[in-house]
């Protein structure tokens, strides 16, 4: 039975509750699919800073870097806020691994699950029938480009290349390949130079897949299309600051940001697996956080790092089965923990 290494980062909040129960799914179904894990835990975001004085370590860079797949729960809290330049924040924990570890592209799915129609904010008939991927930027753009603060003044550079935009852009065109045949690119192409650099890279790259149905939407546009007529969109290409906000907008046609699960890949097989929401420090070790994400996260690490596509089908099932018999945990309106859900996924996988 082949191992595998998987570096584990809890990290903040409720990082370390929901990647346990993640961990002990993964744990459950990955013997059943040819798979022994090798899991190593590390320190990232504040937990970091309070240890080392530094978000990210080298050693810890290092050790990722020697995994076959990485899983973050998520990192940040009010204890390290700051408006300081000069002092550490957890969040360049996440920029450092993504940047240091070449995972350019973040794909997020989002798919209402229909027993969960009803705890969207949106109609069921506007989101009935949902099914797309957001492919964003991740090494570019704002958060990394040249920044400074003055006394009277601060500013942040958005930049992008070529070979940044024509990857991504790649990685959007096989996805919808397989999927619906179609590709949105959202930029601001009315006002910013780095998007009508973005709109002519994208359309250099459509022109070798025939196949695929490309449109473009300015970002302003794409936000009121999003929660007007979301099943029509497929794949959503665009820029890193648009995909972020973008993305957690979209979370909410789920119902709750506590169901969306993301992939931060880059050329080989090596990944990134984590939830979209963040640490919650208000509800930290009360054990009520929902693991759906960071097991829906799992399942992505074992389908595109693990090569265990069925096990990834199995979990994503198990999830649909424990939803469809009306479990919900607090964010959906239910009462069960962390923990119930995670046996109730054990259950239904078994």
């Amino acid at each position: 039975m082949p191992e595998v290494s998987v570096a584990l980062l809890p990290g903040d909040g409720i990082g370390p509750e929901v990647i346990g129960e993640a961990r002990r799914i993964v744990d459950a179904v990955a013997p059943q699919h040819g798979l022994t894990i090798d899991w190593h835990e590390h320190l990232v975001g504040g937990v970091s800073i309070d240890a080392h004085g530094t978000a990210l370590t080298d050693d810890v860079l290092e050790a990722c870097s020697g995994s076959t797949a990485v899983m973050l729960g998520a990192v940040g809290g009010p204890k390290w806020d700051t408006t300081d330049p000069d002092k550490p924040r957890p969040e360049q924990g996440l920029l450092g691994l993504r940047s240091g570890l070449g995972l350019y592209a973040n794909l997020r799915p989002v798919r209402p699950w229909p027993a969960l129609y009803e705890a969207s904010p949106l109609r069921r008939e506007r989101i009935e029938g949902t099914d797309l991927l957001v492919v964003r930027e991740l090494t570019g753009g704002l958060y990394f480009g040249e920044r400074g603060r003055e006394p009277e003044r601060a500013f942040d550079t958005c930049v992008y290349t070529t070979e940044e935009v024509s990857r991504l852009a790649e990685w959007g065109f096989r996805a919808a390949a397989g999927r619906r045949g179609k590709v949105t690119s959202v930029d601001k192409a009315n006002v910013l130079e780095t998007s009508r650099l973005w709109r002519e890279v994208v359309i250099g790259v459509a022109a070798g897949h025939p196949d695929i149905e490309l449109e473009h939407m300015l970002v302003d546009n794409a936000a009121m299309q999003l929660v007007s007529r979301p099943a029509d969109f497929d794949v959503i290409v665009t820029e890193n600051l648009f995909g972020d906000i973008l993305s957690d907008e979209a979370a909410m046609i789920t119902g709750s940001i506590g169901m969306l699960p993301s992939a931060s890949l880059g050329p080989g097989t090596l990944g990134m697996y984590e939830p979209v929401h963040g640490s919650a420090p208000d509800i930290a070790g009360r054990g009520v956080a929902n693991p759906i994400a960071t097991v829906l996260s799992a399942a992505m690490m074992l389908r595109y790092s693990l090569g265990a596509p069925e096990a990834a089908d199995r979990l994503d099932a198990a999830v649909d089965a424990v939803l469809a018999a009306g479990h919900r945990p607090p964010d959906l309106g239910g009462a069960l923990g962390t923990r119930e859900i995670g046996d109730l996924i054990l259950a239904a996988l078994a």
